[in-house]
């Protein structure tokens, strides 16, 4: 068989001109000869009645006291009930589909409720439906314990649904449809000339949804990366081919400009900015910060340390505590509230002289300020104030051509 997934997320669901479009892509593919998986995730967004956040405001509105494991078995409903209307959607309408539980898809976990791990995927069940010749409709966000118990993968978890079924299938091709045309160059409610990417790799786009962009879950990429599954991230209200994710040799990637050395930029907001010096006679300064962050479930991020000081970002929301406990353990920290984390993102930057000269110039030009900068092979990280943020994701846009 040719197998090919899709996923269609929450907004592709929430609406029936929604749902009518999602329709039609499954038929087109169905009509390539392809045998078609398709994953759901809850339908809507958060004040709908099915939206994973309104489940989550039922248990805030009764005690607020709910188990995680009890916790799983709500938000699995709203999958469920996406999955179950999705079915009797298409088979209304002439195309014959069953539906599955993540569990009934052969989806086994660990038993970490509210962020489980995918051990393995038994899929069987699954196959016998497709060489039936069905549709088969999967939950996404969702799996079974070895225990029979319901557990969720975490956020973006029906992206890794998609993903993994992909690999466990060896389907062709894994579609992840939204309600955008595809990874963009930059956010476009900001860079108005921010424009599609028509091929990016593994690794630019796993960068790009770690630091910001949230049109895929970096884990759902990486398991893609594993099996060596090319995805299309794409909209569902547009036939457009919208942008691969491969490093394989396509027609398209040749047809596409390759040699650059900056792909995309992407931008995380509400950070604040920790400074901590060491104090005299004590040589266990970066020991006690960290382990004090980790004790308390404080994530920590842009980690600069030297024998004499630790700089590095938390979440606003996280700041007050953080600082609070640096204080109880005797450290005089300071910290610049209000930072925003943008992210220049290219495998061509790698070895290449000049792209950080070019970076500086660019916020330059605009009078920012770089508060701290760090790098890997592709990707270079700079902190600005939140209030630079927008000028600086346009100069930077700009800077290295991103709107040709």
């Amino acid at each position: 068989m040719r197998i090919l997934v899709q996923k269609f997320g929450g907004t592709s669901l929430s609406s029936e001109n929604a749902r009518a479009r999602a329709i039609q892509h499954i038929k087109r593919e169905s009509d390539n000869g392809y045998s078609i998986v398709v994953v759901v995730s809850a339908m809507g967004r958060k004040g709908e009645p099915y939206a994973t956040d309104t489940l989550l405001g039922l248990i805030r509105e009764n005690g607020n006291a709910l188990p995680l494991r009890e916790v799983d078995m709500l938000l699995g409903c709203g999958e469920i009930i996406s999955a179950a209307a999705f079915c009797s959607l298409l088979n209304s309408g002439g195309i014959p589909s069953v539906a599955l539980t993540g569990g009934g898809a052969g989806i086994v976990t660990d038993e970490q409720f509210g962020s489980a791990r995918i051990k393995r995927i038994e899929p069987n069940r699954l196959v016998k439906y497709l060489e039936a010749g069905l549709v088969v409709i999967v939950t996404g966000f969702q799996g079974i314990t070895s225990q029979g118990d319901v557990t969720t993968l975490g956020r973006g978890g029906s992206d890794t649904t998609a993903t993994a079924l992909g690999a466990a299938l060896h389907a062709e091709m894994v579609d992840i449809y939204t309600d955008v045309s595809g990874i963009l160059t930059a956010d476009p409610r900001i860079v108005a000339e921010a424009k599609p990417l028509a091929v990016v790799s593994y690794a630019e786009i796993c960068n790009m949804a770690r630091q910001g962009a949230k049109v895929i879950h970096p884990r759902a990429v990486e398991v893609a990366q594993q099996a060596r599954i090319p995805l299309r991230v794409r909209s569902t209200f547009s036939d457009d081919p919208g942008t691969l994710v491969t490093d394989l040799p396509t027609d398209r990637a040749e047809h596409s400009v390759q040699d650059r050395h900056v792909t995309g930029i992407a931008h995380v907001a509400g950070v604040t900015q920790i400074s901590v010096g060491a104090i005299e006679g004590r040589n266990d300064m970066q020991l006690q910060v960290f382990q004090t962050m980790a004790k308390h479930h404080i994530s920590v991020d842009f980690i600069n340390v030297t024998p004499s000081s630790a700089l590095y970002t938390v979440f606003d929301q996280d700041a007050e505590k953080a600082l609070y406990l640096l204080k109880e353990s005797g450290f005089a920290p300071n910290a610049v509230q209000g930072c925003a984390k943008i992210s220049i993102i290219g495998g061509g930057m790698n070895g290449e002289p000049g792209v950080m000269a070019r970076i500086v110039e660019a916020l330059t030009e605009q009078g920012i300020t770089i508060m701290q900068s760090a790098d890997s092979n592709t990707t270079i990280w700079v902190l600005v104030l939140e209030s630079d943020m927008v000028c600086a994701l346009r100069a930077l846009h700009a800077k290295f051509d991103l709107h040709l």
